[in-house]
């Protein structure tokens, strides 16, 4: 956050970028890290949409002929092609996260591009599953995660706040989908250590990838990434007690390595893997 702790003259001058890639051969979104004392960017435009939250401190946007004053917990949405600007408010510094996606990704659940009249969104539940997806996909991407996370949250702002209607309605229920969730299962299970895409998953079904997400959320209550993950740590959970070290289990149930196995479990379990594989030796000893 912007505030107190820096010393006299000093400035903070920040911005990283990473790469998600959706899928394990599809399209990279861009995200971008930002923290600026001082920092304003020249008129600009992107050729995608911009997506970004503020996480401190606040924000000054030319756009589209007036300007934006942004804080804390707002989104903002900027239009491809649009001329904007951005600096700091009256306040001092600011710091946003940001993404970039390309046209398709914002109309996946919309029978047309969404339009957005005002482009500060105020929606505290999804700018903060947003800045958790940037937060997480920037520090690891794995790419079932960001194709699971980033079309379901970009179509839920497109739906929320965009002016296209929904392509099939405001009714969440699919027809079939503990059918599409246990098919989806079992081909991820028996794919673990390279799953398949949503679209490769998708396909065979005759559904779109929104529509694959949509049933298997209604059936399970998790995206596929995140049923995947805890099969995983299922999985892992045999092999640890059979004695083998979380580096070795890791790549063996498809975990990218230890860190990424050591996440998850910590998730699902509460321990790590290592604190799980002493306990249960020491029970059976």
């Amino acid at each position: 956050m912007n505030g107190g702790g820096r010393g006299a003259g000093r400035t903070r001058e920040q911005a990283v970028w990473a790469r998600a890639p959706l899928g394990p051969c599809g399209p990279p979104l861009d995200l971008l890290t930002a923290r600026f004392d001082r920092h304003r960017y020249a008129p600009h435009f992107h050729e995608e949409f911009t997506v970004g939250v503020c996480v401190g401190g606040s924000e000054v946007i030319d756009y589209r002929g007036g300007r934006l004053d942004i804080g804390p917990g707002s989104i903002v949405v900027l239009a491809p092609g649009e001329v904007h600007t951005g600096g700091p408010g009256a306040t001092g510094g600011y710091a946003y996260r940001a993404m970039y996606p390309a046209l398709p990704l914002l109309a996946e659940g919309t029978a047309a591009l969404p339009h957005f009249r005002d482009p500060v969104v105020d929606d505290p539940e999804l700018a903060t599953a947003l800045r958790a997806a940037h937060t997480e996909l920037s520090a690891h991407a794995d790419p079932l995660e960001a194709e699971s996370r980033i079309p379901w949250l970009l179509t839920a702002l497109a739906r929320r706040h965009g002016t296209a209607r929904p392509l099939d309605g405001r009714d969440d229920r699919v027809p079939g989908a503990d059918h599409i969730a246990r098919t989806v299962r079992g081909r991820l299970a028996e794919e673990l250590l390279a799953p398949p895409t949503l679209t490769e998953l998708a396909a065979p079904l005759g559904l779109s990838r929104y529509q694959l997400l949509r049933a298997f959320r209604t059936s399970t209550g998790l995206p596929p990434y995140a049923w995947l993950a805890q099969h995983r740590v299922t999985r892992a959970r045999a092999h640890l007690e059979a004695g083998l070290r979380p580096s070795e289990v890791a790549p063996l149930v498809g975990f990218a390595d230890q860190a990424h196995l050591t996440r998850w479990f910590r998730r699902v379990l509460g321990v790590t893997p290592a604190a799980y594989r002493n306990s249960v030796q020491d029970t059976g000893r």
